[in-house]
């Protein structure tokens, strides 16, 4: 910002980071950790014998989750873009809290019949709706906070904390599962992740109320700003209905792979390899663990060389690598085995979780660009990320495990198209500053694309 010393420039940067950052690690903590202890409260809501469809009912509800994120998507992405984006942050991490609250209070089948499930699904509903406002704003927020030349970096931390956020519970779990009998966990244990959950977000509600707002919001909002009633309106994301459809098609292949291997890779190992429900959850921990690290490497990368390279990469990794290694994981006979091919498709899945942050939020002007990023993503996530397990589980309950691959494998295909067609946007100017400073340095508009004034 023009004017600001340098060390409170930093300083400030370094805050929206971590607000934005630890934020958004509670909001999937709570939001994975009910796929992470599902193994264990699956019969407490919903009897029977058959272990794979009580699975596949809370998959279901799991998938719910995702319908009510469009509805998320609009109304705090229009929140985000109209309000600001510190002020839809808290307001997710609110609706975080209580929904991880109720999970936590839930009656089980034996005591009050199927009023638990409902329970369990109005708190997933209320999550979804949250989670579709999370990503966008702080997509949104760790895009526009940081310097242009590292906003691949910065917008890496989103998944950094996501993960971080799904480490924490797998953490939890590993510990539990060390410390408790798998009797207590099925019985009571299972419900303190969610007490702890509704807990952190306390912590960062006070967090996030500290944190400054963006500078290209606030020169959109300022004196002088531009179209203020179009704000987060529907009518004014219509006018960037191309970039909108960009970014559910290049958020398909990604979100299919990405719940394919971390939430579902755990069930899997231990539904299809046979490994036993500690060393499965270890080797997800530790794969997790490593593609945390790598995400600000990649980050950087694509600073460097331009965000469509790794999205490419990770497109034709996908469609050719999901078969030999979901077949190779389903036989996995040890722990190093199953480690070294769930890292494989991990390393595989950085070139998009890495960057897709800043890609969809660099597609947007200021004024719309938080509903932008939310709605469409949410639609796709909606109808294949929250989709995926369930899917999985589907195939595998009918006696046809393996059309699942082939199912990721499409999906990235599609994605691999569009990451071809579409233009690289590391060089897009978020606000009017940026795009001032780069005709400054070069006065040929063609060489200082203004997408921010669009």
């Amino acid at each position: 910002m023009p004017g600001t010393p340098p060390e409170d420039l930093r300083a400030k940067r370094r805050l929206a980071l971590v607000g934005g950052s630890l934020g958004n690690l509670v909001e999937w903590y709570d939001w994975f950790v009910y796929a992470s202890f599902a193994i264990y409260f699956a019969d407490s809501f919903f009897p029977g014998d058959n272990p794979t469809t009580q699975l596949m009912n809370t998959a279901g509800i799991f998938a719910v989750g995702f319908l009510m994120r469009p509805v998320g998507g609009w109304v705090l992405g229009r929140a985000a873009d109209r309000h600001g984006r510190k002020s839809a942050l808290t307001l997710t991490v609110t609706m975080m809290s209580v929904a991880a609250l109720l999970i936590a209070l839930a009656p089980t089948y034996d005591r009050a019949g199927y009023l638990g499930a409902v329970v369990l699904l109005l708190a997933r509903l209320l999550q979804g709706m949250s989670i579709g406002g999370e990503y966008a704003a702080s997509a949104t927020y760790l895009t526009e906070a940081s310097a242009r030349n590292r906003r691949g970096l910065g917008s890496s931390f989103q998944y950094v904390s996501m993960t971080c956020g799904q480490i924490l519970g797998l953490g939890i779990l590993i510990t539990m599962q060390h410390t408790l009998t798998t009797a207590q966990l099925e019985s009571w244990g299972w419900r303190i992740p969610f007490v702890l959950g509704a807990l952190f977000a306390l912590v960062v509600f006070w967090l996030r109320r500290r944190l400054t707002e963006t500078d290209a919001f606030t020169e959109e909002t300022g004196e002088g700003g531009r179209e203020a009633d179009s704000r987060g309106t529907m009518k004014a994301l219509w006018q960037h209905r191309r970039q909108a459809g960009l970014v559910m098609a290049l958020t398909l292949g990604g979100t299919v792979a990405y719940y394919t291997y971390t939430t579902y890779l755990t069930k899997y190992l231990i539904g299809s390899a046979g490994m036993a429900k500690t060393a499965a959850t270890l080797v997800s921990f530790t794969a997790l663990t490593v593609f945390a690290v790598l995400q600000p490497f990649a980050g950087m990368l694509s600073d460097r060389i331009g965000r469509r390279p790794l999205l490419i990469t990770f497109a034709v990794g996908c469609t050719v690598g999901t078969y030999p290694i979901m077949t190779a994981l389903g036989s996995a006979s040890s722990y190093w085995s199953a480690l070294g091919l769930s890292l494989l498709a991990l390393v595989i899945i950085t070139g998009y979780t890495s960057i897709n942050a800043a890609v969809k939020a660099e597609l947007f002007p200021t004024r719309v660009r938080a509903l932008g990023v939310a709605l469409p993503y949410a639609i796709a996530n909606a109808l294949f990320g929250g989709t995926a397990e369930y899917v999985a589980l589907w195939f595998k309950n009918s006696g046809h495990e393996t059309m699942f691959f082939w199912y990721v494998s499409g999906c990235a295909m599609i994605s691999l198209v569009t990451y071809v067609l579409m233009p690289d946007t590391r060089n897009a100017a978020l606000s009017r500053a940026e795009a001032e400073a780069a005709a400054e340095r070069d006065p040929d508009p063609a060489a200082a694309p203004v997408e921010a004034l669009r």
